[in-house]
């Protein structure tokens, strides 16, 4: 395994980072142990989980996830040997049955609350915001219209957030899902006002999404704010399972056709074409596109999802391929071809 640090941190994290939304849903408790047992035994000290989780969000799973984390933690004495993320869900249709009251500091206070119950800990190594809480574009929606009826509550989130730090509950903190503006915003009332600094953004980066490079790249290099790059391989399709025809029938894509995000028609003949750069060089595609997106320099871990112990193996040693120039040059050709497929 490789390791950095959480940026502006000691925090020693690896370039792996196991996520967990499955487990609850797709998979059982017993599954979700045994992913967390192999991982650490291969060198991934990093997991990432969220109120929210599993994903879809229902009133009766959101947070069994980090519940199975919680026993996973209790059954192995292992709390120290981990570095826990999680997240408190923003405002939304699909987390009213969660709390409606935002980024509030009792919201704050009542989300951290719970998650420390179910985790079984008595702290988070990052805290981060799952996304705005303001009305803005996310998760790949375009046509920007601007939210007349928020009001700027920058200041009074790190506030509560800081609290938060300073009874030690939370160590760090995050944004997710989140655009250049917000992150700056953050930035910058930290800098004036003495407050925590955001270390971390978590958001969508694969070859199929490469949105985070236009304006949001810049801000993580220069300002010192690590990417969590989730949905590497895009729910699977940059595995090559779909494009093969070999997907099992509790993919998530079949379980749950909504999230169709990155099977379009482009999408899909963009994985088609990437798949023939792996194919001749002897890769898998699952490898070639973690590769491409650990070896990002304004990458700090890589969000890595799996539904068996198989997928988890392959997704692991991706940590161990290493893309040439030409690689690199053929897969930005194919994006040149087909910019951002997906949103």
């Amino acid at each position: 395994m490789k390791y950095t640090t959480l940026p502006n941190t000691k925090i020693k994290v690896s370039k792996i980072c196991l996520g967990s939304m499955t487990w609850g849903n797709q998979n059982t408790e017993s599954e979700g142990h045994a992913q967390l047992d192999y991982a650490l035994d291969h060198g991934v000290n990093f997991i990432d989980t969220a109120e929210l989780y599993p994903v879809p969000a229902t009133a009766d799973t959101s947070g069994r996830t980090s519940e199975i984390i919680g026993t996973w933690l209790k059954k192995t004495g292992k709390r120290n040997k981990v570095i826990i993320a999680s997240k408190i869900a923003g405002t939304g249709d699909y987390t009213a049955h969660i709390r409606t009251t935002g980024f509030s500091k009792s919201a704050i206070k009542e989300a951290i609350d719970l998650e420390l119950a179910r985790l079984q800990t008595d702290y988070i190594d990052l805290y981060q915001l799952h996304w705005p809480e303001r009305d803005t574009n996310r998760f790949g929606v375009r046509n920007y219209k601007l939210d007349t009826k928020w009001d700027d509550n920058f200041n009074e989130i790190l506030h509560s957030l800081d609290a938060e730090i300073k009874a030690g509950r939370i160590r760090n903190i995050g944004v997710s899902n989140e655009n250049s503006w917000g992150t700056m915003r953050y930035l910058e009332e930290s800098k004036y006002h003495n407050l925590p600094r955001v270390i971390t953004i978590q958001n969508a980066y694969s070859m199929l999404t490469r949105t985070f490079e236009t304006d949001l790249a810049e801000v993580a290099l220069r300002e010192n704010v690590g990417l969590l790059a989730y949905s590497p391989m895009a729910f699977g399709v940059l595995s090559g399972k779909y494009i093969k025809g070999k997907a099992a029938d509790n993919a998530r894509l079949k379980l749950f056709p909504r999230f169709a995000r990155y099977s379009g028609e482009k999408a899909s003949e963009a994985a088609k074409q990437y798949l023939k750069i792996a194919e001749d060089k002897n890769m898998t595609l699952a490898q070639m596109s973690l590769a491409f997106v650990n070896q990002q320099p304004f990458v700090t871990s890589t969000i890595i999802g799996a539904t068996n112990l198989k997928q988890l193996e392959e997704n692991i040693d991706s940590i161990n391929v290493k893309l040439s120039n030409d690689v690199l040059e053929q897969i930005n050709a194919i994006h040149n071809d087909f910019p951002n497929p997906a949103p």
